[in-house]
């Protein structure tokens, strides 16, 4: 497809065109400006840059967190444009994943309730059915001894991978990572990265991942390298 980077041989998950994000202002504040981007299943992506250079804004725009000022976003081929705030909540719930730099977990929870939070909000599960999704998530982050902890038992690595978990309570389509490994050290940093490596080609996901970690950056696929709001270039 023409117009923007195509990140894999197979029809893109998302595409972006022209996708402009500023703030209200006289003049207004750009903080992404005109970007065009091709997404795919199966496919890792890091978009790295400079502290301020738009990388987290494109972020919460392709995870329907934060609404475009000009261009457009398709999601599998669905326009998300029109859609109004309940559409884009039930999309997000239904098809992305989110992991942050911080776990965001529950505190009074259990690893296995927290699993289990977006299971019972889609609604679509028993109480019973939701609790054997999340221990069968625990168990392939290697968390099945855990599943009854709450986080402040837990060390940061095994809260992060707590965080992955839920994460993909839905089965999602499109993962997105906002620096989740900024707090991690270098072992646990790597088990993160072969995480997002097994979810891409293994189960065939889409991964884009922010981060300032050359490490993470090099163990992608591909790398989007942006600048001052627009893409200076993908390898």
């Amino acid at each position: 497809m023409s117009g923007g980077p195509v990140l894999a041989s197979t029809s893109p998950l998302m595409t972006v065109r022209g996708l402009t994000r500023a703030l209200p202002g006289d003049p207004p504040v750009p903080l992404v400006r005109g970007l065009d981007l091709d997404i795919a299943r199966g496919t890792f992506v890091a978009v790295v840059g400079p502290s301020g250079c738009g990388k987290s804004s494109l972020l919460y725009l392709l995870g329907l967190l934060d609404r475009p000022t000009g261009g457009s976003l398709l999601f599998d081929g669905r326009d998300t444009g029109p859609m109004d705030g309940d559409a884009r909540a039930q999309l997000r719930l239904e098809q992305f994943g989110f992991v942050f730099q911080f776990h965001f977990l529950l505190p009074e929870f259990t690893a296995a309730e927290n699993v289990a939070l977006p299971i019972r909000r889609l609604g679509r599960l028993s109480t019973a059915a939701a609790r054997t999704r999340a221990l069968e998530l625990l168990e392939a982050m290697g968390l099945a001894d855990q599943a009854n902890k709450t986080p402040d038992h837990m060390s940061g690595g095994q809260r992060q991978r707590v965080a992955i978990a839920r994460a993909l309570a839905n089965d999602p389509a499109l993962v997105l990572g906002d620096e989740p490994t900024g707090n991690l050290d270098t072992v646990n940093s790597r088990r993160v990265v072969e995480i997002f490596q097994d979810l891409a080609h293994k189960q065939g996901r889409a991964v884009v991942c922010v981060t300032h970690d050359p490490d993470v950056a090099a163990a992608a696929d591909v790398r989007v390298r942006m600048r001052d709001g627009v893409i200076e270039g993908v390898d």
